[in-house]
């Protein structure tokens, strides 16, 4: 095998797939990269077994083949180089050599033929989008993901895509978040879950504005442009979401987004370490926002001004998770429903575009009483 390619081109396909080369292999093959020839173009492929990326790129090829190069030391060695043209030759035994005018480099490259076939999804239900659309979609939902190994069905984003809208929900307990999406749509009913890890790479990878979603039973596919990530599925029940979403929410509050999400941060560094609690305390047109570390014999209190006319109430949350949901809402202003101090908050962005539609809902904690 012989090919010559630009030792930059080279770097940013390696790049692509390298999210998929697991940091601890079970297997030394899995630590490799796949060249393939085809055509006047090098098919890239890694795989942990779980995730395989594919990346195709334009390169002069001489004598067409196959090897699987182990993936750490050439990418590092050529990330050293400038943009020169590099010349690679593979022997029988799957030797490898690359020159450059700066030097030659050697690396021992393993069989192709060890190398894990990648799932073919083929026959799967194929749906058309665009990158923005799934990127957003990941980017609404991926910090609500659960990391608790229990709870796998919770350790993805759940896929709803119906005839009329489709529906991009995650979850830890704490924090829910429901994304909807009315023009991605689908002929029939599907659902299923994607793991945290491929939604991160899918995220980076994605760099041509069509994107093709190919799903089968076990596995999905995300294709743009030159680049192919896919991804076994997570195959659980994912709970009923819409049973902890509170109804009949009388209690409302709008509030600038900016300043309440920098008085919470501010406030919730004198709150216990451990519990993380803030209080909200809701009086007509204010907020005041209360912390107390007993064991440091330390406090914070903020009051300000908001929206809302409706009877007093007191409900405490964990900081982090009112913060992260605070962080994640588009527009000036967001929107608070409340119905009792027991009940998640429903949290809202004041404004949102004409075909989406956003919920997100954060579990009270039960507060520690005063002295």
């Amino acid at each position: 095998m012989k090919f010559n390619v630009s030792s930059s081109e080279l770097v940013n396909a390696l790049s692509a797939v390298s999210g998929a080369v697991p940091n601890k292999a079970t297997l030394p093959i899995l630590e490799t990269i796949l060249f393939e020839s085809n055509g006047d173009s090098l098919r890239l492929t890694a795989t942990d077994l779980e995730i395989s990326i594919i990346e195709s790129m334009e390169a002069d090829i001489d004598d067409g083949g196959a090897v699987a190069i182990p993936a750490r030391r050439l990418i590092e060695t050529l990330r050293q180089l400038p943009d020169i043209p590099v010349a690679f030759e593979v022997d029988e035994k799957f030797n490898v050599k690359f020159r450059t005018d700066k030097g030659t480099y050697k690396l021992v490259g393993e069989d192709p033929d060890e190398f894990p076939e990648v799932p073919n999804l083929d026959e799967g239900h194929t749906l058309e989008t665009t990158k923005d659309e799934i990127t957003k979609a990941i980017d609404k939902t991926l910090f609500a993901v659960s990391n608790d190994d229990l709870r796998p069905a919770m350790m993805g984003v759940y896929f709803d895509i119906g005839p009329d809208e489709s529906k991009f929900v995650a979850t830890d307990g704490h924090r829910l978040v429901k994304y909807i999406k009315e023009n991605l749509t689908s002929d029939e009913e599907i659902d299923f879950i994607v793991p945290e890890k491929a939604l991160n790479l899918v995220q980076k990878a994605l760099h041509d504005e069509e994107c093709m979603l190919t799903i089968t039973e076990d596995h999905a596919r995300f294709k743009s442009g030159n680049t192919i990530v896919i991804t076994r599925l997570i195959n659980e029940q994912y709970p009923n979401y819409e049973s902890v979403i509170p109804k009949d929410n009388e209690k409302t509050l709008v509030i600038n987004k900016e300043q309440m999400l920098a008085t919470v941060k501010r406030v919730s560094i004198f709150s216990s370490s451990t519990t993380r609690q803030i209080r909200l305390q809701l009086n007509p047109d204010k907020l005041t926002i209360r912390a107390e570390d007993i064991d440091m014999s330390s406090e914070a209190k903020e009051t300000i001004s908001c929206d809302y006319d409706n009877d007093e109430m007191e409900i405490g949350f964990n900081a982090k998770y009112l913060a992260d949901v605070l962080g994640n809402v588009d527009g000036e202003e967001v929107y608070f429903e409340f119905s009792t101090p027991n009940r998640a908050g429903i949290v809202k962005p004041s404004e949102e575009e004409d075909d989406e539609r956003i919920l997100m809902l954060v579990m009270p904690v039960m507060l520690n009483t005063y002295a």
